[in-house]
């Protein structure tokens, strides 16, 4: 039995990849920081949370680190702790660089100086493109971070190779586009859209507010993701891997399938900050643009390249645009139906 260590285990991609290899046969070990309560929300539905043992973990603290890795012995560490919203971390880029650059830091510089075999994955991110220097992304496109979390996963992204090839450390970095799933925290633009269109339909809420209509991403679905991180983990040899679907929607388009799932039929009318969604069996206005949720500094595009993933590890997205955008609203659909969301 191999044993796993997962950063961030209650967050979207730590839930499923802990599924994943429990169902692989694996015992799986999560770092959680010290609260007063800690959501398990998305691990209980999926039925996996008394599967897992926990231990306080916290990316500021080295002596920690060291500790938890000492006594797990893990086989393989799986690091999706960050702090993931990019809006945040421009109002909190310090804390965002202290967890998302130098956190990753202090776990290579254990694995350093405990002299740890563990295989090692850092959750990279497409934003570290930002300013995109290619059409298409892949692992050889120049990088340009349009935020503080973009640039604090630049520097978490490239200690990772500087340890591999210095020190020798079996450290893989998966430059992962968006992935999504109803799993997804609220704070991210996607469940925002599912959630809240879910509410208006039954009258819990009145109307959708929403920044860039025209922004784009390489949306996938995170189940399929995370088994591009195990399957990282098991190559012959340590390196840098994009994941993503090779297709881009915008945030319009994904308003427009979700709003199909739920019954609306909407007529997009006006452009830039007049632009709105009206419900045509309704004749309401269910969406329009709030200026207050633009970015101060907009990354337009992104699309990934993964022909990497797919020639070395043989791994494929399954899950479709539609298919991903029509489960995350089903799910918001019962959630909401029910009254019980949990995250």
């Amino acid at each position: 039995m191999k044993t796993a260590f997962i950063t961030g285990i209650t967050g979207q991609d730590g839930a499923y990849l802990a599924k994943f290899l429990l169902e692989k046969g694996y015992a799986v070990h999560g770092g959680v920081r010290r609260t007063a309560s800690m959501n398990r929300g998305r691990l209980a539905e999926l039925g996996i949370e008394n599967e897992i043992q926990y231990h306080d973990f916290d990316l500021l603290e080295l002596s920690n680190i060291v500790s938890v890795i000492d006594e797990i012995k893990p086989d393989e560490i799986y690091n999706l702790a960050a702090q993931s919203f990019v809006a945040a971390s421009f109002r909190q880029p310090l804390l965002t660089s202290e967890l998302d650059a130098l956190g990753v830091l202090r776990i290579l510089e254990a694995l350093r100086m405990t002299g740890s075999q563990a295989r090692f994955y850092q959750a990279s991110t497409s934003e570290m493109f930002g300013k995109i220097q290619d059409q298409i992304q892949s692992e050889m496109t120049p990088l340009y971070p349009r935020s503080p979390y973009g640039v604090a996963k630049l520097f978490a992204h490239w200690i990772t190779v500087n340890y591999r090839e210095a020190h020798n450390i079996f450290a893989a970095s998966g430059i992962l586009f968006n992935h999504e799933s109803p799993l997804r925290g609220q704070e991210f633009v996607t469940r925002k859209i599912t959630l809240t269109l879910a509410k208006i339909k039954h009258r819990n809420a009145n109307i959708l507010e929403l920044g860039n209509l025209n922004a784009a991403r390489d949306w996938g679905f995170a189940g399929d993701f995370v088994q591009g991180m195990w399957k990282m983990l098991q190559h012959k040899v340590a390196d840098t891997y994009v994941l993503a679907t090779g297709r881009t929607n915008s945030v319009r388009d994904f308003v427009t399938h979700a709003a199909d799932a739920l019954g609306f039929r909407l007529a997009w009318e006006g452009d830039g900050v007049n632009e709105t969604a009206r419900d045509r069996s309704t004749n309401r206005i269910v969406v329009r643009v709030n200026p207050a949720f633009f970015r101060a500094s907009e990354v337009d595009t992104l699309i990934g390249c993964p022909a990497k993933a797919e020639r070395d590890l043989d791994w494929k997205p399954k899950a479709t645009f539609e298919e991903l955008v029509e489960g995350m609203a089903s799910a918001d659909n019962d959630r909401v139906s029910r009254g019980c969301v949990l995250f």
